[in-house]
């Protein structure tokens, strides 16, 4: 079963990677066959995710002079290994459609399923050694999704904003591992725990940054806005299920090392409510519809957050999955119109859903399900995690409360834009021309996931949740009680009718409120000051160095050759060539008088001999 479990992986790390190749080849070829072997791909990895869901395939072996590592598809991991892959199908099929076939298609399905296997490696990996290298590989290939369109200088600059914002949370992860190693000897995930105490802390400490950076919680949550720059395919890609989704997955992981820290699990329990209710606030005041759906993914990865410092493990990851199918289907429908319509603005996007029917019926079941309305998905599973709060401490509820609130405010503004009847002062093509078409592929994966966004709600409910606790291997909890669930899904449909009501200027509490929120909260400007340019002037610094003393030294070694080259070529090059010329001229004219003698007379050599006996007994007296 251990070929199964690596099979996961390897599935689309090597068809993105043969993707990847065939563009540095240069082939125009490649980019036409690219979507129908991506998808392909992704529905091979769909097929064996399902399987080792079922299966539960592991392997295990030595790594790093003998450290224990694996690979393994257990409760949490399988949950998540089925939920990736089968976004990253659906996805994959919509990309089919809406990408064009001059836009670098194999380049792109490639890093999408590149992206796709470091995900599964994440979540499959037993130890911090293999989901280190997991957790890298899908930062590196975010950064170059996001910036997919090099060609923009902006769009570049927002991938690196958003890489070194998330590679500042990584270091956590670098830490908790050289600690774990100090603290257990081993890297493994099911060992951290154990740790001595004051390793214990460091390390809960490490993983707590990592995962507030990867899932983009307070305060590093503005990397989710320049995340929107690159294509509407990776927004719902990693905004659903993978990237976004990993911190919270390592969180609900190592829930255990958090509860035992004492500290750790209040922490994150507070961050996860305080970054639901605050980018709830962002998210009402967009007026960008991917903007508004970038800062409700931030507020409702908060609530898995809470789920995991609280000890929900089933809640936070029954709303992990659900808001994977809504919020897929969501960014899906806003790429649609963007495409179609060449605008995002919500105020340009009036009859959006009328004009293209399909997209807007799925995208309103997905925004009723942002908004917890019953009886759809998110209204279950965010009565869950609330209740667990509620057990945990009143504030705590309020405040997770108050943030589900604003999920239904923030919902119901995007459904008015995108349903509201067409006026004169509607304008398309605000950001790029419109194709005017929404493709077969485009609107392939929509009603899928709509329907799941409506029925993943059944994992929170009494007949599936103890099946789905015991899938996950956690404890029994109980959730919310009929009164509790009753009153949450009132507020959200009061707070949703107010909205509603309140039409097409629903928010009028002034610039000096709208402004941070719209600015989300400012956090960027902090972020661009401590973190980016001192990277970024440590990084010219270090080019310049490079280019003036390292680079300098090699082109001046290289200098100092060619002098001494020319020198040798002008002066001594001559002097030696020409003490070689004159032996040789030396033993021509040597060979010359040596030929005189031999005339070939008899005579002639016998007074030679008598010469040279001669001068032999002169030199023997004279030695004597």
């Amino acid at each position: 079963m251990s070929a199964l479990v690596w099979a996961l992986p390897a599935t689309p790390l090597a068809g993105g990677g043969l993707l990847l190749t065939a563009w540095l080849s240069g082939g125009r070829r490649a980019d036409r066959w690219a979507p129908f072997a991506a998808v392909t791909v992704a529905a091979v990895t769909l097929a064996v995710a399902v399987w080792g869901a079922v299966t539960g395939p592991a392997a295990r072996f030595a790594l790093f002079d003998g450290l224990p590592a694996g690979l393994v598809v257990d409760g949490l991991s399988a949950v998540m290994v089925v939920t990736v892959a089968a976004v990253t199908l659906a996805v994959l099929v919509y990309a089919a459609g809406e990408l064009a076939a001059d836009e670098a298609r194999s380049r792109f399905f490639g890093l999408m399923l590149v992206f796709a296997g470091a995900m599964m490696v994440t979540v499959t990996a037993t130890d911090l050694a293999l989901l280190l290298m997991g957790w890298e590989v899908m930062g590196a290939m975010s950064y170059a999704l996001i910036g997919f369109w090099w060609q923009d200088r902006q769009r570049v600059a927002s991938a690196d904003l958003a890489f070194l914002t998330t590679r500042a949370g990584d270091l956590g992860l670098y830490l908790a591992a050289g600690c774990a190693l100090a603290g257990t000897g081993s890297l493994s995930l099911d060992g951290l725990a154990d740790a001595d105490g004051p390793w214990r802390d460091v390390v809960a400490a490490g993983v707590v940054a990592a995962a507030l950076g990867k899932s983009a919680q307070l305060p590093f949550s503005f990397w989710l806005s320049r995340a929107m720059a690159g294509p509407s395919p990776v927004s719902a890609l990693l905004h659903s299920a993978t990237m976004v989704a990993a911190g919270a997955y390592l969180l609900l992981r190592l829930q255990p090392l958090l509860a035992a820290t004492g500290w750790a699990a209040t922490l994150v329990a507070w961050a996860g409510a305080l970054t639901a209710l605050l980018l709830g606030a962002v998210a009402l005041a967009q007026r960008d519809l991917k903007q508004l759906l970038a800062a409700s993914t931030c507020a409702q990865i908060g609530f898995m957050i809470l789920a995991a410092g609280t000890g929900t493990v089933p809640g936070g990851t029954a709303h992990l999955v659900a808001h994977a199918a809504v919020k897929s289907l969501l960014f899906l429908g806003a790429g649609a119109w963007l495409a179609a319509l060449g605008t995002k603005d919500l105020a340009e996007l009036h009859g959006a859903a009328r004009r293209y029917r399909l997209v807007g019926v799925t995208a309103g079941i997905g925004g009723l399900a942002l908004a917890g309305i019953p009886p759809l998905s998110l209204w279950v599973t965010k009565d869950v995690v609330l209740t667990s709060a509620l057990d945990d401490s009143a504030a705590l509820y309020a405040v997770g409360l108050a943030a589900a609130l604003l999920s239904a405010g923030y919902a119901a503004r995007a459904l008015i834009a995108v349903w509201r009847p067409e006026d004169t002062s509607t304008r398309v093509d605000t950001e790029r021309l419109g194709t005017r078409h929404v493709s077969t592929l485009e609107r392939l994966p929509l009603p899928v996931l709509a329907a799941a966004a409506a029925v993943l709600g059944i994992l929170g409910l009494p007949p599936v949740a103890d099946p789905w606790r015991r899938l996950l291997g956690a404890d029994a909890d109980h959730g919310p009680g009929p009164v509790e669930s009753l009153v949450s899904g009132a507020l959200a449909v009061l707070v949703f009718g107010l909205v509603l009501l309140a039409g097409r200027h629903p928010f009028r509490l002034g610039a000096r409120w709208t402004t941070p929120a719209r600015d989300w909260l400012h956090l960027e400007r902090a972020a661009e000051l401590l973190v980016a340019r001192p990277v970024l002037a440590l990084a010219r610094a270090l080019a310049r160095f490079d280019d003036r003393v390292i680079d300098g030294g090699v082109r001046a070694a290289a200098g100092a050759g060619r002098l001494l080259a020319t020198l040798a070529t002008r002066r001594v090059e001559i002097r030696v060539d020409g003490a070689v010329t004159a032996v040789g001229g030396g033993a021509r004219r040597l060979g010359a008088l040596a030929r005189r003698p031999q005339t070939g007379q008899v005579h002639t050599y016998y007074a030679q001999a008598a010469v040279l006996l001669l001068v032999l007994v002169l030199l023997v007296l004279v030695v004597r």
